[in-house]
């Protein structure tokens, strides 16, 4: 049976989320991986990019407008929460040659803070987004969600990536508290599942939708824990 990961033209082909032909994806991706002479190298230093050069933030901007999506608008944004940063990852994998497609998962967070629990209803995170590379003829997942910086503010481990080994939320924190939970495998898609994941979050998220004028910035929407 043809499974996703066997049709290499689409986990290489831009597509409308993954923008990987855009001038700024592939500025970003010639900067960001001079020096790096393999595939591997080069999905290491875009995995930093990602992580670390676009600051997590759990709603980088209200609403689910398709277009704050895009790859590039990530970029340009300098900010963006799990699937927004996964889409990054994929697109400037993909300018870099490297095959590239995104996976999805709900994570249970067990360390959300009561704030958000209130706010979002549940501490379960639907459609947590990974990015998946073909390096060295294996696929290799990896979530370049939370920046360095916010995981040293609150107590989290990075998530580090060698090219070789899966790279996924920590299951501990720095103190051995319960943290991440993968609960639900979506699947592995060439794009962005944008009409689902939309339908997801009005139906699970209903509070988050009708709390008009929030900002990323504001209390409602808190950088940690998600």
């Amino acid at each position: 049976m043809t499974s996703i990961h066997d049709d290499l033209d689409a986990a290489l082909a831009p597509t409308e989320f993954i923008d990987c032909a855009s001038p700024a994806i592939l500025d970003f991706v010639r900067e960001r991986t001079a020096g790096a002479t393999t595939p591997v190298e080069r999905a290491v230093a875009l995995f930093y990019a990602a992580r670390d050069g676009i600051e997590y933030r759990l709603m980088s901007r209200l609403g689910l407008e398709r277009d704050g999506f895009v790859a590039s608008a990530t970029l340009a944004r300098g900010s963006g929460f799990c699937i927004e940063k996964a889409v990054l990852l994929a697109a400037a994998c993909r300018a870099a040659g490297i095959p590239a497609l995104l996976r999805f998962a709900d994570v249970r967070n067990h360390l959300t803070t009561p704030e958000m629990a209130r706010f979002m209803g549940t501490d379960v995170f639907a459609w947590h987004g990974l990015v998946e590379m073909l390096l060295d003829g294996r696929w290799v997942k990896s979530t370049p969600a939370f920046d360095r910086k916010m995981c040293e503010e609150h107590g989290v481990r990075p998530i580090d990536f060698d090219g070789l080994r899966d790279a996924v939320f920590h299951e501990f924190d720095i103190r051995e508290n319960r943290h991440m939970e993968y609960v639900r495998e979506r699947g592995v898609f060439a794009d962005l599942p944008y009409e689902d994941i939309v339908s997801t979050f009005r139906t699970d998220y209903p509070r988050m939708y009708r709390c008009k004028g929030a900002s990323a910035g504001d209390s409602s929407h808190p950088r940690k824990r998600g």
